[in-house]
């Protein structure tokens, strides 16, 4: 076999899992929109040199600009080639991407190749794997989708998580998407991931899955914060069978302070995002809402947004949009701890 190898994108995928490291050769912003899955930044040029060598292309022409960057180049393999791959045997086998041309790639791929290393090189670089995730998550995946619902702070993320220590599929698009799904979703310190990684995320986790088992998957809105769930799995899911998680409201009460304790601990974070009910719920009740905050009526807060907001609004959404709700299966909590949610978990993952 003569290296560089170059393999189209569907000889890639079918053996994406095989190699030892997936290095992405292009710039760090690049990188950070999104990458295959596993892919570490190893860039050819770096964001500033990126911008350097296309204005010298645009301004002087190829010649020079290709001089510049070849120099800049080399440089930057060197340095990957000293910090990160001296300790690789001849057996390694990476494989080597880009933005599409193959010539940042190419220039890595084929270093990697005379030194000895079984390199391969994806021909479309990363615009390929784009379309080939555009293409696949147009279709309806064939999976035992099992939808699981229930009103807000019932422990939904709870138990897929307890579900997937005890061995059954998940998918949790809220976990993917680094946000809980609601007016108060956004994570501590946690940005939400771009469009494009999400929907790689959503991609990775589908390939992965045994479709003669069931998968385990949260009854989201069409949008995780500002993402979008892919229009194919949203179908599939709102014509799944559901299971009905149900648990008494004090408990739920208990539960979402437990998990929203960034807003529990900060009455003014807490009280700008409930300035966004304002449009459903009038000036006077957020009013009412914000002094509870501010005076530490935590408690008491969270009781009046489930009865007044979050209830009403989930009882709407779920019979208008999960077509087998009506015939749920009824999973009822006798409380939030660890137990009750190992029990549960092993009940659905056994039966």
């Amino acid at each position: 076999m003569k290296y560089p190898e170059l393999l189209r994108i569907d000889d890639v995928l079918a053996r994406l899992d095989d190699f030892d490291t997936i290095i992405d050769a292009r710039s760090p912003a690049e990188y950070a929109l999104d990458h295959l899955p596993g892919a570490i930044n190893c860039p050819v040029l770096d964001d500033e040199q990126r911008i350097v060598v296309g204005t010298l292309y645009k301004q002087t022409g190829a010649f020079e600009a290709k001089k510049l960057g070849a120099a800049l180049v080399a440089k930057n393999i060197a340095y990957h080639l000293e910090t990160l791959w001296q300790d690789k045997p001849r057996e390694w086998r990476p494989l080597v991407y880009c933005w599409r041309g193959g010539n940042r790639s190419g220039s890595m791929a084929h270093i990697l190749a005379k030194i000895g290393w079984p390199v391969v090189q994806l021909d479309g670089g990363y615009k390929a794997f784009r379309n080939r995730v555009n293409a696949d998550l147009e279709q309806t995946p064939e999976l035992d989708l099992r939808v699981i619902c229930g009103t807000t702070g019932s422990g939904k993320t709870r138990l897929l998580d307890t579900l997937e220590s005890v061995g059954a599929q998940v998918l949790d698009l809220e976990q993917l998407a680094a946000h809980r799904g609601s007016v108060l979703g956004n994570l501590p310190c946690q940005p939400q991931p771009t469009q494009k990684a999400f929907e790689t995320s959503i991609w990775d986790r589908l390939r992965r899955f045994d479709p003669a088992r069931p998968v385990f998957v949260e009854s989201e809105s069409k949008k995780v914060g500002a993402l979008r769930v892919p229009a194919a799995l949203m179908e599939r899911m709102r014509a799944s069978p559901c299971i009905a998680l149900q648990v008494a409201r004090e408990e739920r009460v208990k539960l979402l302070i437990e998990d929203y304790q960034h807003f529990a601990c900060n009455a003014p974070a807490l009280n700008a995002q409930l300035t966004y009910l304002t449009d459903l719920h009038g000036k006077a009740k957020i009013a009412a809402w914000q002094e509870m905050a501010t005076s530490g009526r935590m408690a008491e807060l969270v009781d009046e947004l489930l009865v007044e907001h979050y209830d009403p609004a989930y009882t709407r959404s779920i019979h208008r949009n999960f077509t087998q709700y009506e015939q749920a299966q009824v999973v009822a909590l006798a409380d939030i701890s660890p137990a009750s949610f190992v029990a549960a978990a092993q009940a659905l993952h056994l039966g």
